[in-house]
């Protein structure tokens, strides 16, 4: 209860002190800043040195990806038929291909499932940065390509390899085969527990639900597919592949978490759509807490 009571509070306080004016219109980028140089990075550190890989753990890893790609392919058809630009596009990919899979995804796995299968939440919840990291920046690159231009590679990859939680989680996985980095794990713990408050409270200081009538169509059809259809496509692969017990039961759990802070930050950094894509983030977060009580149920009848 207390995780939902800090989301509910971060996002209000953020809202609150935008709408009195007791804090700059741009404080939202400093905190955005210190998200992304210090506290994600420092997820990949305290994380993933304690994961004990075998191959039934590659099937989160491929709910991660089953995800975005379902996005890319359901965004690429819903905006064809709505004639929208680039711009909308990689907007909407980006509110529907990454699920929150830490800050809201912990606290939850451990409601329904218990804190002994956070390790498999865990791989979820990097692989989703890595993602992010690489075919998000990627999407919001496209973006900001004109009419007939390409995107300079050189320019691409450069943004890619200098992107600070990607950065974090390689350095990771490297100097945890022959560093023991647990001696350092009271440091990592205090700049991990300041990435859900700031990203939410930053969410809070740029969400407006004003004019969300007007971007209604777009809202819906990117939470459809984020806490609906995400979830149902790894449930069905997890069937015809035959995943059982824990490994199924908390990829599907983690697939049907509302969508990725993070997006509002690289929204904001690459100037797509702030504003729809905050409006998801807000939306998804409140609706989700029903939607994944719902998907519990279901988990259950599939995979008890």
């Amino acid at each position: 209860m207390i995780n939902f009571i800090m989301i509910a509070f971060c996002i209000a306080a953020g809202m609150l002190l935008r709408r009195t004016n007791l804090i700059h219109s741009e404080a939202h980028k400093g905190i955005n800043t210190w998200i992304l140089y210090f506290a994600l990075p420092a997820v990949s550190f305290k994380y993933i040195p304690k994961i004990v890989w075998s191959s039934q753990l590659l099937f989160p890893v491929f709910s991660a990806i089953l995800v975005w790609a379902g996005s890319w392919l359901f965004m690429e058809v819903y905006c064809r038929r709505k004639n929208y630009k680039q711009r909308s596009r990689s907007s909407l990919e980006l509110a529907a291909g990454y699920s929150n899979t830490s800050f809201i995804g912990f606290p939850l796995i451990i409601a329904y499932f218990g804190e002994a299968q956070l390790p498999i939440a865990i791989i979820c919840d990097q692989t989703t940065f890595i993602l992010l990291s690489t075919a998000g920046i990627i999407n919001a690159l496209k973006a900001n390509v004109q009419d007939g231009e390409t995107i300079d590679v050189k320019f691409m990859l450069r943004k890619l390899i200098s992107f600070p939680p990607l950065i974090g989680c390689i350095t990771a996985l490297m100097l945890s085969q022959f560093v023991d980095l647990s001696v350092a794990e009271p440091f990592f713990d205090k700049l991990v527990a300041t990435v859900g408050p700031l990203a939410l409270f930053s969410i809070g200081l740029q969400l407006k639900f004003d004019g969300w009538r007007q971007q209604i169509s777009q809202i819906s059809t990117a939470m459809s597919y984020k806490l609906i259809l995400a979830p149902a496509l790894v449930l069905l692969f997890a069937l015809l592949l035959g995943v059982k017990g824990a490994v199924a039961r908390v990829s599907i759990f983690e697939a049907a978490m509302p969508t990725l802070v993070t997006s509002g930050i690289i929204a904001e950094q690459y100037h797509l759509n702030t504003k729809l894509v905050n409006l998801v983030i807000g939306f998804s977060i409140v609706v989700g807490l029903l939607t994944t009580a719902f998907w519990d149920f279901v988990i259950r009848l599939f995979f008890s």
